[in-house]
């Protein structure tokens, strides 16, 4: 399988912006002949609670672009973004194009920020989401998510040999960020894709700024880093041995050694 990962700088409140630099993305992983592009959390709107509630009549209209970017380049495309619930309320949503622009999956962020206030202003899913995608078998989070292992434990259960994790991490969180991502990959022995936003998002430097740091990471199913960006915006590309799943699963057989009976 063949991944492309674009690491972006998000721009808050500025869909088209962001929308053109998804398009360069794709159109990079297509020349890449890459089979997956993955993209950061909150991709076409970033994070403003007052905007995005504005943008929420947009968001299918976001969602059809973003699906035409999928077919028109012949690659798959996965990252959060906004997305109206039934009852009205913003949610922070993972979709799965795949290469025909067909939403093969969508995930709804479980665990919210309180810290961020997200808990206030965004409604969370409920449901664990896994999907055989084009080479194997994928679950999905995002973000916060990272710090419930529960969650990837129950995708791993589900099938996943493959997590994908879209994500706004600021500093000063890198060290979490980068022990947690490796941790996720070791105890479920599965490809760890985790994508950051990078950049600085809001008003410069000052009050009301996010700055994330990048370090977007594919960690491999024996822990090891294949590879990790800076804190610039940056596009990488790298091929996934699936069969190093199964190959890992066989050398250390943790999962089969659970005490199910415990837990």
């Amino acid at each position: 399988m063949k991944l492309s990962i674009a690491q972006l700088d998000v721009r808050r409140g500025d869909p088209e912006y962001n929308l053109d630099s998804i398009r360069r993305a794709a159109e990079a992983a297509s020349a890449e002949e890459s089979d997956l592009l993955c993209l950061p959390e909150m991709a076409t709107t970033g994070f403003d609670w007052d905007k995005n509630r504005a943008f929420l009549s947009d968001a299918e209209q976001h969602h059809d672009e973003l699906s035409r970017i999928a077919q028109n380049h012949k690659v798959a495309l996965c990252g959060s973004f906004l997305e109206r619930s039934d009852s009205g309320m913003p949610r922070n949503t993972l979709f799965y194009f795949n290469k025909e622009g067909e939403v093969l999956a969508k995930y709804s962020k479980i665990h919210l920020f309180s810290l961020f206030n997200e808990d206030q202003h965004v409604e969370a899913g409920n449901k664990f989401v896994v999907a055989d995608i084009e080479h194997g078998r994928a679950g999905f989070a995002v973000c916060y998510d990272l710090r419930f292992p529960e969650l990837f434990r129950k995708n791993t259960d589900l099938g996943a040999q493959i997590q994908i994790l879209p994500a706004a991490f600021p500093h000063p969180r890198l060290d979490h960020w980068r022990t947690l991502v490796r941790a996720r990959a070791i105890e479920n022995q599965c490809y760890f894709i985790a994508v950051n936003q990078s950049g600085v998002e809001g008003h410069g430097e000052g009050v009301g700024s996010t700055h994330y740091f990048g370090h977007s990471m594919v960690v491999d199913p024996w822990g090891e880093v294949l590879v990790e960006a800076g804190e610039e915006s940056e596009f990488l590309t790298l091929n996934l041995d699936l069969d190093r799943v199964s190959e890992t699963r066989s050398k250390m057989s943790v999962l089969k050694d659970r005490r199910l009976d415990l837990c």
